[in-house]
């Protein structure tokens, strides 16, 4: 057992170093993809788990001015253009206050439809509801990379 506290000892650091250069990093990469990707989904009908709930919400958020035609697209792009700006790191700040603002609306449902988000309110979500919960953790990966975003300047 000795043995293996001192290779212990010796790995741990080097992995703490790596993981500390590189993970903001991977993390910025990693929500890229699942926005972007993500994104694309809402491009073609059906595809989305998220489609219906999403046009939905947009609806009652804009007094119904934004029609599922319109709003659908629209946030495919957003969703798209969110992806691409972490992916390539460009205009962070920006992106991550647009990826906030969309996450804002991705809560909603929770409380505009708490019949299809829970099974049991509030403490059994449906899928749907396990679904937008996860984005909490979205939304602590971007104030995990904006934490670093003045870094750069």
């Amino acid at each position: 057992m000795k043995w293996l506290r001192f290779l212990f000892s010796r790995v741990d650091p080097i992995i703490a170093a790596w993981m500390g250069k590189h993970g903001v990093g991977l993390l910025r990469i990693s929500l890229g993809i699942v926005f972007f990707w993500f994104g694309i989904l809402k491009f073609f009908p059906g595809l989305s788990p998220a489609e219906l709930l999403a046009s939905r919400t947009i609806d009652i958020l804009t007094f119904g001015l934004a029609k599922p035609g319109v709003s659908v697209p629209a946030l495919a792009t957003l969703e798209c253009l969110i992806g691409l700006g972490l992916l390539t790191g460009q205009a962070t700040r920006l992106v991550l206050l647009l990826m906030f603002v969309q996450m804002a609306g991705t809560l909603t449902p929770l409380f505009l439809f708490p019949d299809e988000t829970f099974i049991r309110f509030p403490y059994a979500p449906t899928l749907e509801g396990q679904y937008i919960i996860k984005n909490l953790v979205l939304i602590s990966a971007g104030i995990v990379i904006g934490s670093t975003v003045r870094r750069k300047d």
